[in-house]
């Protein structure tokens, strides 16, 4: 299986970019990026989407793809399968529920750290619904901030938002997103 810095190294040099481009097109070191590359480095969620966003590709191009048994391959994920994608850097570890990215939305569980916080607001071009299994989350949609807990859910429509989990305990999530943005 390739590695994402072997990945991120040869779709820099087939688009003609050098690392010192690349660096600053995401606001970051050369270092850092060489780092990345070497497989010494893991980014965050945020820098996949940077990464993702500079090279103009979906950011399941990113994510090594676990092998699965011919007769489960796109219907089965088992729970130890799952496509993790990100480092947990910014306290938020996310996985991929979905069979594959072929769908016209993807489900994905989130699990948010005590006192973690989202780096930067993001907005999407996407509808998303988020389930809060357990825990609770801070969140800011379009500007207006909310609470939710166990039990329940939200709606965010192509508009800003973020996320912080300011409380003792991990907050577990399941988010439909249309269309697939990983």
């Amino acid at each position: 299986m390739r590695s994402l810095g072997a990945d991120l190294r040869a779709l820099r040099k087939a688009r003609g970019l050098t690392l010192s481009d690349m660096a600053q097109a995401l606001g970051r070191s050369v270092g850092w990026l060489s780092q990345v590359e070497r497989d010494l480095s893991e980014p965050s969620i945020s820098d996949l989407r940077a990464i993702a966003g500079a090279f103009d590709v979906p950011m399941s191009f990113l994510f090594a793809h676990a092998s699965a048994p011919a007769e489960e391959q796109g219907i089965i994920v088992r729970e130890g399968s799952r496509r993790r994608m990100g480092s947990s850097e910014e306290g938020l570890i996310e996985e991929l529920l979905s069979p594959d990215l072929s769908d016209d939305f993807e489900v994905i569980h989130s699990t948010f750290r005590p006192g973690s916080k989202m780096q930067r607001p993001a907005t999407r071009p996407t509808q998303e619904v988020g389930y809060v299994v357990s825990g609770r989350l801070d969140l800011s949609i379009g500007g207006r901030d909310f609470t939710v807990g166990r039990g329940d859910s939200f709606r965010i429509r192509h508009e800003t938002y973020a996320w912080a989990n300011p409380y003792d305990a991990p907050c577990v999530a399941i988010w439909v997103i249309a269309p697939p943005v990983y």
